[in-house]
């Protein structure tokens, strides 16, 4: 099979569901302009995304492989379009949320069948991980896109002006050019559907070889990690074109532009990663990039007490501290897609799609918790003490890492019966 074509449209759609995503934060900063909630009430959009999907994954990702990989993912990609197309004539803090509810399920059912597709067309655990690696980093690149895409549609001179709303009839047409190219892309999902019949009978089998993962030791001390790796990553860049308007006192657009930074620098970290993690123990690297994180955290941060006065208008008067923060997202960056291939390349084919359901449920239920803990530290304390807030997440992570990578394995695959500690 020529995996080409399908290895595109992946990389494609994932760019599409980056710029939907990840404009949470962007959404939060406007709504507030727009619709006069606070940061406590605007934190709940990242709640309408992330437990959308989380309730999707946990529902039905056991059952994606029945369904089809390629039949799912057009599907999640048609009914984003769609709501897209909604969005700029019904206007408003509900449809909002709306749109980010269909967003969330959406994406469930696209990380789901794409974290499964890729074992299809990979051949072993290097390539596994590298290409896990470069479609995070992709996945960053439309981040970053999106930050200057959402920030051209800004208007500075009028806070409260809803023509920003027009950004998704471009959105739209993005989704639609991602269902079209999937259309025409091959992928022979036989194999993969074979294993599944061989083990399961029922959807009821389906669901409760998911729920067999969950009792593993590693499989928890995964999850654990996975959870506390999005907390990190959304308490942050959910808040940071706040942080940047409130505590750096930039304009919205540069507020939204800068903190397209932090989506560079996770892109080009998972880009590095991608490289650095064929010839590295994954455990250096990731233990070397937390501690680094940290140190960031803590020398940045300070440096934002001091700002007052005016707005920042201009790219040339922003303070170097709202360039220097942003990058702790090329020291988060190889977290991720690391774990996710470790955890997926340990287990067999027809149980990507379960594993995967629970990588999509326990990421979303991170997301979420750290973007509403956030939200409300910042409106309660203000921002240096809501991104001071993250060290406490990093040191609990850094220690899962160390059990995870204890648990791992040494064997090719990981059954689904708990095996008994030895003494």
């Amino acid at each position: 099979m020529n995996t080409t074509k399908i290895k595109l449209s992946l990389f494609l759609n994932y760019f599409v569901f980056a710029i939907l995503l990840n404009s949470v934060g962007t959404v939060i900063l406007q709504v507030q302009n727009n619709y006069g909630v606070n940061k406590g009430a605007a934190s709940v959009l990242e709640a309408f995304k992330d437990l959308s999907i989380a309730i999707t994954s946990f529902l039905i990702a056991s059952y994606v492989v029945r369904i089809g990989y390629k039949k799912t993912m057009l599907a999640a990609l048609a009914f984003v379009t769609l709501a897209c197309l909604a969005m700029p004539s019904l206007n408003s803090f509900g449809m909002t949320k709306l749109l980010f509810a269909v967003t969330g399920v959406s994406f469930a059912l696209i990380k789901v069948s794409v974290f499964t597709t890729l074992g299809i067309v990979t051949g072993s655990k290097k390539e596994h991980l590298s290409l896990m690696s470069f479609l995070e980093s992709f996945f960053m690149v439309g981040v970053l896109s999106g930050n200057f895409i959402f920030s051209a549609f800004v208007d500075n001179d009028h806070p409260e002006s809803r023509a920003w709303f027009s950004v998704y009839y471009l959105l739209a047409a993005l989704s639609a050019i991602a269902f079209l190219l999937l259309l025409s892309a091959p992928l022979d999902e036989t194999t993969v559907k074979q294993e599944e019949q061989k083990v399961s009978k029922s959807l009821s089998d389906d669901f409760s070889g998911m729920m067999k993962l969950i009792i593993l030791p590693l499989v928890i001390v995964f999850i654990g990690c996975a959870f506390f790796y999005v907390l990190i990553e959304q308490s942050i860049m959910s808040w940071l074109p706040t942080f940047n308007k409130d505590v750096i006192r930039l304009n919205t657009s540069l507020s939204i532009q800068m903190a397209g930074i932090m989506s560079a620098s996770i892109a080009l970290g998972r880009f590095l990663a991608g490289l650095l993690l064929r010839k590295t123990d994954w455990i250096y690297v990731l233990t070397a990039c937390l501690l680094a994180a940290a140190g960031l955290v803590l020398i940045t941060v300070p440096m934002t007490r001091d700002i007052t006065g005016i707005s920042v208008n201009q790219l040339k008067d922003v303070p170097l501290v709202a360039y220097a923060f942003p990058l702790i997202g090329l020291f988060l960056a190889p977290v991720y897609p690391a774990i996710n291939s470790v955890i997926l390349s340990n287990l067999p084919a027809h149980k990507h799609a379960a594993m995967s359901g629970l990588i999509v449920v326990f990421s979303a239920l991170g997301g979420t918790t750290g973007s509403i803990i956030t939200g409300h530290i910042f409106e309660a304390w203000g921002g240096q003490t809501a991104f001071y807030f993250s060290l406490a997440p990093i040191a609990v992570l850094l220690l899962l890492l160390f059990l995870f990578k204890r648990l791992q394995p040494s064997d090719n695959a990981i059954t689904t019966t708990p095996q008994r500690p030895s003494h």
